[in-house]
């Protein structure tokens, strides 16, 4: 993180700053405005940032764009994961760090991103233009006279990198960045020298021209002859079901999943990281396929069938609880961004995925077959035993409330851990959205998730179920939602450690100090602002929803919670 702001001779990163003056507006003609306007384009209204000496000009830039709106959190890392949660509701999130303290801090959240196939604009001040090709040594560095280092570490983790040092590229470089962000849904890092930015260029004479990324085009061949292959491998299965996988998301399929799921009469199930981006009322949603933890009688109807349809899937470790599925893969169509494979062959490329599900959706016969046999089976869920006042808090009856809360107009996060599994119990009601990190699974994410996700839909009211380790490692950034008038709430479970590690492995490294949360709440809040905390160890004749205020941020600690 970005500590003082001491320098050496001439390597100072204001030494040689430009001095123009930003006036009301951003400054007409140079890099600055140009970025702005650029991210004003593609989406960006808030910009997640911690100063530093090398990125202050640039900040002063982006400060006077009046569409954009500067959020300064309290670490880098925070900063990266609002920007993952802004990304995730808006399309497209940005962020700006400093020179090599603020980028290396900043990183771990860019990794999370480019797991989820998220497009943040990771915007880092660079050294003076000057400083390149000389033997200086600069501060903020690891004491050797090579900028690149953390160039190189973001070179593993972004899909592309652009280094601007000289004024005659700036422009080439930065849109090249941002569009390539764009079309392949990636993290991108964008250094720019901390002399740059208020200098004016002829290439930023006028407003940038609007971006206009040239659509993709399936291969018309291609896309008939695997929809004509799949015609042919499900017309003849007598019980085929449709499972909704995460890439749905960077495909922009979710319409046209829905589309074949009416079509086909196909039962409908999620795997567990594609949750939130089916729509959960749908009459032939049966819930989530995740091997021996699924939801009740998911995992029998789809493993009983003899075709399954997995549109966008990621079969990693996680979702396929220790490679354990029950799935062939040659009773399988495969449905990737760009790919469609039947069975055990044959395979298509350049067929985007929507254009296949449409296509598809227009030729398939309807078979309800296993929708008929999950009815068949199917027993509602039980409700938890009704507790007496003065009873332990267990984690049913808490969700139970949480379940309760949600209406088109909310939006759950779930942080790492024991969450991801609560959550996933949870029946989302049409409208409401739902966030988690499956694929990096980083504890701590979920703060600044909230933060970012809250700060893009303003209209609706995220609720985030946190565990205490989680909460532990970037607690700070509650002090930001705050300050920027957010109105979430914080479920935040204690369990006295890391709960889903001992449920992996016990030790003693899996308990943690115990905090005073609401205290620690409370002194962040400071007075300034709204917010409202609550301790709950036993049960009350009052409900989380009966006793929240609907306009505040609001910290619900569980103690100590029960297991059920």
């Amino acid at each position: 993180m970005e500590g003082g702001n001491g320098t050496v001779g001439s390597t100072s990163p204001s030494s040689k700053v430009a001095t123009a003056p930003v006036p009301g507006g951003a400054t007409a003609g140079t890099m600055g405005r140009h970025l702005a306007r650029r991210l004003v384009e593609i989406g960006v209204r808030d910009v997640f940032s911690v100063p530093g000496d090398f990125n202050l000009t640039l900040l002063d830039h982006l400060i006077a764009e009046p569409e954009l709106n500067l959020i300064g959190c309290c670490n880098e890392l925070n900063a990266g994961y609002a920007a993952d949660g802004y990304a995730r509701a808006k399309g497209v999130g940005a962020c700006v760090v400093t020179f090599t303290v603020g980028g290396l801090s900043i990183l771990n959240a860019i990794a999370g991103a480019y797991s989820e196939n998220l497009p943040v604009i990771c915007i880092v001040g660079g050294p003076n233009s000057n400083d390149y090709g000389t033997n200086r040594i600069l501060h903020h560095t690891i004491g050797l006279p090579d900028f690149t280092q953390e160039l190189r570490c973001f070179q593993a983790v972004t899909c592309t990198q652009a280094i601007v040092s000289n004024l005659d590229d700036a422009h080439e470089l930065i849109d090249t960045a941002i569009s390539t962000a764009l079309k392949e849904s990636k993290p991108v890092y964008i250094s720019i020298s901390c002399n740059l930015s208020g200098l004016p260029h002829p290439t930023f004479a006028k407003d940038p021209v609007p971006f206009y990324l040239p659509p993709s085009v399936s291969n018309q061949r291609s896309l008939e002859a695997a929809v004509e292959e799949s015609l042919e491998f499900l017309h003849k299965a007598v019980k085929p079901v449709l499972i909704g996988g995460p890439k749905l998301r960077v495909s922009k399929a979710q319409k046209t999943f829905v589309e074949l799921a009416d079509a086909s009469g196909y039962p409908i199930a999620i795997m567990p990281s594609a949750k939130g981006l089916v729509p959960e009322h749908h009459a032939n949603f049966i819930g989530t396929y995740w091997g021996s933890v699924s939801t009740s009688f998911v995992s029998e109807i789809v493993e009983s069938a003899d075709a399954y349809v997995f549109v966008g899937p990621i079969f990693n470790d996680y979702s396929s609880v220790g490679y354990s599925l029950l799935v062939k893969k040659e009773k399988a169509v495969i449905v990737n961004p760009n790919r469609v494979t039947v069975g055990n062959g044959p395979s298509f490329g350049c067929v985007l995925m929507a254009d296949y599900l449409t296509l598809l959706a227009k030729r398939l016969n309807k078979n309800t077959t296993a929708m008929e046999n999950y009815r068949r089976i199917y027993v509602p869920p039980g409700h938890p035993l009704k507790c007496e006042d003065g009873e332990a808090l267990r984690v049913n009856i808490l969700f139970k409330h949480i379940q309760d809360m949600l209406t088109k107009d909310s939006a759950v996060i779930a942080e790492t851990g024991d969450s991801w599994f609560n959550c996933q119990k949870l029946r989302l009601p049409e409208g409401c959205g739902y966030e988690f990190q499956m694929q990096y699974g980083s504890i701590g994410w979920s703060v600044g998730a909230t933060l970012g996700y809250a700060q893009a839909v303003k209209d609706k009211r995220v609720i985030a179920c946190i565990g205490d380790g989680s909460f532990q490692v970037t607690a700070q950034d509650v002090s930001t939602m705050i300050r920027n008038g957010q109105k979430s709430i914080i479920f935040l479970i204690n369990n006295g450690g890391y709960t889903i590690e001992v449920e992996i492995h016990d030790g003693p490294y899996n308990v943690i100090k115990n905090w005073n949360y609401t205290g620690l709440v409370d002194a962040i809040h400071n007075g300034e602002g709204n917010c409202w905390t609550a301790k709950v160890i036993k049960i009350t004749k009052y409900s989380p929803s009966a006793v929240l205020p609907r306009h505040l941020c609001c910290l619900y600690m569980s103690g100590w919670v029960t297991g059920c």
